[in-house]
């Protein structure tokens, strides 16, 4: 399973369960984030099982358990079938049918739509797979409220629109393993200038989207200052990288925007959890 898919899923799940208001005990929060992040490691795993054959390609994936041997396709395959129908099970028992069949429905379209069909396609692979990464906070909301409002759907956003700089970034220094696996990201389909201005693009739109929660009085200042303070520096690093030229400036800096990203990411979610409890 992926850890890091893993984390961000059990992080802004509770994130969107606790924000909700309306949860009614731990052991509820517990049991249903739980089983959200297993989903997660399920369609991690269905991942991992369907795309065996890139990541011994790439130096990013080499090292998965597939690749190193530690398990083998069959296995991995069962697995994430196993852990997808029992996460999806359970969360319709303990939870709600409505988060049961959202989480089913992330599964679908991360293993069926991103991973089988958008990512060998297309360069916009990620923008439209990004998605699936976007609802396990949507699915912790509907895990406290069994409904669907307004105030999950920016959660939704910041995900969305946070997800193509962030791989655009990693895709730009880690091009020559894109090549190997002849996955089609941008940074080979449309060149590095034309990955720069999205990335530049994309991290411009991430402050209406910042801004939203607090539009529609979901969020206060405690979250919305520091919010765009993280997201000008942001947009800052990503237009220090539109002016690079060189070829060495370029990677170094596009790695310092992924690996900002995460943090930015993390922290915006922090402060929505400080905001409500405060």
């Amino acid at each position: 399973m992926k850890p890091s898919v893993m984390s961000l899923a059990i992080f802004t799940c509770a994130v969107g369960f606790l924000t909700s208001g309306s949860f009614t005990s731990i052991s509820q929060a517990m049991i249903g984030i739980t089983l959200v992040a297993m989903g997660a490691g399920a369609a991690g795993c269905l991942n991992m099982w369907y795309e065996a054959d890139l990541d011994a390609l790439m130096t990013r994936t080499c090292l998965r358990p597939i690749p190193t041997g530690k398990i083998n396709k069959r296995e991995a395959l069962i697995f994430g079938l196993i852990l997808s129908i029992f996460s999806v099970v359970g969360l319709n028992y303990f939870g709600n049918t409505l988060s049961a069949f959202l989480l089913l429905f992330t599964i679908f379209f991360y293993l069926f739509i991103y991973t089988m069909w958008l990512k060998r396609k297309t360069s916009q692979n990620i923008v439209i797979g990004g998605a699936a990464g976007s609802l396990p906070p949507v699915i912790g909301w509907t895990i406290a409220t069994n409904s669907i409002s307004i105030e999950p759907l920016s959660f939704f956003l910041i995900i969305f629109f946070w997800t193509p700089s962030h791989f655009w970034a990693l895709s730009l220094y880690k091009a020559n393993d894109y090549k190997k696996a002849k996955i089609p990201m941008l940074p080979l389909t449309d060149g590095v200038h034309k990955t720069k201005n999205y990335i530049l693009i994309y991290s411009l739109l991430m402050l209406p989207v910042i801004i939203f929660p607090y539009a529609i009085n979901f969020s206060g200042l405690i979250y919305l200052i520091p919010a765009i303070i993280l997201t000008l520096y942001y947009n800052f690093i990503c237009f220090d990288l539109y002016k690079s030229k060189k070829n060495k400036l370029i990677l170094k800096k596009a790695k310092k925007i992924f690996g900002y990203s995460i943090l930015y990411l993390f922290l915006i979610f922090v402060l929505f959890l400080i905001d409500k409890i405060i």
